[in-house]
């Protein structure tokens, strides 16, 4: 998918809202169990009931890895019933890859090409080696980890060297690489103080920002200092929407969920005139 296009999704819906399917059998509703497929069934009802209301899906590869083979598969279905009804939406394999030439290759052919995906979550840890290969692909996108959400991001991220933080480094560093125009960054929302210093770094780039929600970020604090001309974020919520109920009325709170967060949304963007 083209930015122009996910950009004019954002504009057309009023949101920049990632519906995060971290999808585990221990927590959806105990009928769906029954299903020969429960996560699937999940997904299928989850991106149904929210889809008017957010511009991406992302998918934790961790929650169908877990299942074996039984998990893919249900991953496969997900997105090809994500890539033939809801072709608009921006899909995001959430798969946390950093593993360099041949092999990064590889796992960039496996979720750009089979499974169809528009970008990948990416650890810098191994350098461009590790991020280049994903570049090479035409229209889509990596997402590279900058300054995430969790409490352990200040062991290594914000620590100095030579002058700067460590993820301050992995974002100008990241924009000197071969096709650096298909980079993303997740910036966690817990995080949000530190936007306006990497704004300066990246103007321009889409920020992937989890840590909405259950992880206590804060969506005004975000837009207030991290939102561009072209919006430039995608604001991620997987537990505050899909575990809103674990009854059968699930789908209904998820949707209910999520229209809260694209009405503050829409709040945000009518302030900023965008």
């Amino acid at each position: 998918m083209k930015i122009t296009e996910l950009i004019n999704q954002i504009r057309n819906k009023k949101s920049f809202l990632c519906v995060g399917l971290d999808t585990d059998l221990e927590k959806i509703p105990a009928h769906l169990l029954q299903e020969e497929d429960p996560i699937f069934e999940f997904n299928k009802a989850i991106i149904e009931a929210t889809q008017a209301y957010c511009v991406a899906y992302k998918p934790n590869l961790a929650f169908y890895e877990a299942y074996g083979l039984q998990g893919w598969k249900a991953l496969e279905k997900t997105m090809a019933f994500l890539n033939e009804k809801y072709p608009e939406q921006f899909t995001i394999a959430d798969a946390k890859r950093g593993d360099i030439g041949n092999t990064a290759t590889r796992y960039a052919r496996a979720f750009f090409e089979q499974l169809h995906f528009d970008a990948i979550t990416v650890a810098p840890y191994m350098g461009k080696d590790s991020v280049e290969p994903f570049l090479e692909f035409k229209n889509k996108h990596t997402i590279l980890l900058a300054l995430t959400s969790n409490p352990g991001a200040f062991d290594f991220q914000t620590k100095e060297y030579q002058g700067s933080s460590l993820y301050q480094q992995v974002i100008t560093t990241s924009q000197s690489y071969k096709h650096a125009k298909n980079l993303m960054y997740v910036v966690g929302a817990t995080k949000a103080t530190f936007l306006k210093e990497i704004r300066q770094l990246i103007p321009n780039s889409f920020l992937l920002v989890p840590g909405i929600g259950a992880q206590g970020g804060s969506l005004e604090e975000v837009c207030a200092n991290g939102m561009t001309n072209t919006i430039g974020l995608l604001v991620n919520s997987s537990r505050g929407i899909i575990y809103a109920a674990k009854d059968k009325g699930f789908a209904q709170k998820a949707k209910e969920k999520a229209l809260e967060l694209q009405q503050l949304m829409a709040v945000e963007l009518e302030k900023r005139k965008l």
